[in-house]
């Protein structure tokens, strides 16, 4: 006898204690999972071969522009951003999002995936 209880008297209680314990025990580990990601995320975006690629974006993009003969105005105002966003991408000073490099590729007349297997290369 643990605790005045029996052993089919305990053979019910562990399940359901089990039952309201795993979860919150699950939950944490995802939680500090989750957060390990992120750190590492970070960490990540400011490595300089990222930002290396991140330069090379901006190549590619500046290049598509100048082939097609359009200013950055002419591109903000067909992707409907700003021109400093566009000026920002061209320069390697942020990224532009997924959608909006769908965008770029349809104005430029490429691939989606053709653009960004130009990067790096």
């Amino acid at each position: 006898m643990i605790m005045g209880l029996g052993p089919t008297e305990l053979m019910i209680l562990i399940p359901i204690l089990l039952a309201r314990v795993v979860p919150w025990v699950l939950f944490v580990v995802l939680l500090v999972l989750a957060i390990r990601w992120f750190l590492r995320q970070e960490r990540v975006s400011k490595d300089p071969e990222a930002v290396a690629v991140r330069r090379s974006l901006a190549e590619v993009l500046r290049a598509h522009r100048e082939r097609c003969k359009m200013t950055q105005e002419l591109v903000a105002e067909k992707v409907g951003v700003s021109r400093q966003a566009v000026s920002k991408w061209e320069q390697g000073a942020s990224e532009p999002s997924t959608s909006n490099l769908v965008k770029f590729a349809h104005l430029y007349g490429v691939d989606p995936a053709d653009l960004l297997r130009e990067v790096g290369e």
